[in-house]
């Protein structure tokens, strides 16, 4: 039985990014190839593949959801105002959203909120979240959202520093195309476009999915034995063109390397059998610890996770708790920079 004491480990502060490095493709690259453990880069990616590889992208698209508005209540004292500041975390309809506000405390049902151009009104409170319905829905939201809002960055970096016009660029991938993510999938932030068409002029081939991110990606996992977690459901598509890629990859002995645990966890979602896959849309929440059965995943490119966190179980089921622990203590020695904005690794069971 695996505890998630198994998945800890000390990460000294000074090696969480807070920035990513520039250009992209220039970051350092950890890889694991066959048990082992070599340093590169990113730019260097194509030296590690081979002709017939299929890269699985994430083409999701973030939303800059966390707003800053105005709560104002008349009581019979008088009017109280108050400064709220709303990060959506899930889409409920067009124009209603799940949100983490704070301070939760001045917020009560019925209230109305102003974020510049719109307003929303509190419709339920519970379990530290509020459910707010916005005055405008669909395009016409994402698009103030874009306006106004700011980057959802990750509690580790948001604790440190503010977001601002540079995380606009720079929390965004290249071929985020999708719109609906409220997370980024970060290991897809090391790709430019040059790393791309220098991947493809070599004979490694790609393909999209989505899966958007939702902030269930930071939750903590709190149950001691991990297989008494429940994964936060996010939604994924799987096209008919991406999974026959997928599996025709697989069928001519190539190799299908997911970029980013959001991509392999949609793949995953969509396999029907060994080397099989099928187009697929829905809401997943599959939870990869070791002992997994991959069934379309040959390797995965991933940045380093946070300690005892979901996202390192599927590493550990991938390549194996021994190794697992191999590859964070030489990437803590050799002081790659861990999370959103860290390094990268590739990682070949």
């Amino acid at each position: 039985m695996l505890n998630l004491s198994d998945f800890d480990f000390d990460l000294p502060e000074e090696l969480i990014a807070l920035r990513p490095v520039a250009p992209r493709s220039a970051s350092r690259m950890l890889v694991s190839d066959k048990g082992e453990i070599h340093d590169s880069t990113v730019s260097a990616l194509g030296g590690w593949l081979r002709e017939g590889d299929l890269l699985v992208l994430n083409n999701t698209r973030v939303i800059p959801s966390r707003l800053s508005g105005t709560r104002t209540r008349k009581t019979i004292h008088g009017s109280g105002v108050s400064q709220i500041e709303a990060t959506m975390i899930e889409r409920i309809s067009g124009d209603t959203w799940r949100a983490l506000a704070k301070p939760l405390k001045r917020l009560a049902v019925g209230d109305e909120v102003v974020f510049g151009d719109i307003y929303a009104e509190v419709m339920a409170k519970a379990d530290g979240q509020v459910e707010l319905k916005f005055s405008a829905t669909g395009d016409a939201l994402d698009e103030s959202f874009r306006r106004q809002g700011q980057m959802p960055l990750p509690p580790y970096i948001a604790a440190k520093r503010p977001a601002d016009a540079q995380d606009m660029d720079d929390y965004q991938t290249v071929f985020a195309t999708e719109i609906g993510a409220v997370a980024a999938p970060t290991a897809s932030l090391h790709f430019d476009e040059a790393l791309l068409a220098g991947l493809a002029n070599a004979g490694v081939k790609s393909t999209e999915v989505t899966l958007h991110v939702g902030a269930g990606t930071f939750l903590p996992v709190k149950t001691e034995v991990i297989s008494e977690h429940k994964m936060h459901s996010e939604w994924g598509a799987v096209s008919e063109q991406a999974a026959a890629k997928i599996a025709e990859t697989l069928a001519h002995g190539g190799r299908v390397i997911p970029v980013g645990t959001t991509a392999l966890r949609v793949i995953e979602t969509a396999a029907t059998g060994r080397g099989e896959i099928g187009a697929w849309s829905g809401d997943t929440d599959i939870f990869i610890t070791p002992g997994y059965e991959f069934k379309v995943t040959s390797a995965l490119m991933t940045n380093f996770h946070l300690p005892k966190s979901t996202l390192l179980m599927l590493v550990a089921a991938l390549i194996g708790m021994e190794k697992a622990r191999d590859v964070y203590g030489h990437a803590m020695a050799e002081k790659y920079r861990f999370f959103s904005y860290g390094d990268s690794s590739l990682l070949i069971p």
